[in-house]
């Protein structure tokens, strides 16, 4: 899948300790962001049905509408 900018990462955590980052391509400060393990990895069947919806509707449209997400530690 993704490989993480390990210049920004953080040793590896549990899962949930990293979110996948899609960043609006037209819209400043407008994201999608789903936890995910150091891999970028999302447990679909965590997700409740709207997050579930959101997911694959930004890879789906990456390149269109969101750029392409990164992995990084959550906050």
């Amino acid at each position: 899948m993704l490989q993480p900018n390990t210049e920004t990462l953080r040793p590896p955590a549990g899962p949930g300790a990293y979110e996948l980052r899609f960043q609006s391509l037209f819209h400043t400060g407008k994201a999608l962001s789903f936890p995910c393990n150091a891999r970028g990895d999302v447990q679909l069947d965590s997700l409740s049905a709207k997050a579930l919806e959101n997911y694959l509707f930004a890879r789906a449209v990456v390149g269109h509408e969101y750029a392409t997400p990164v992995i990084q530690p959550r906050e």
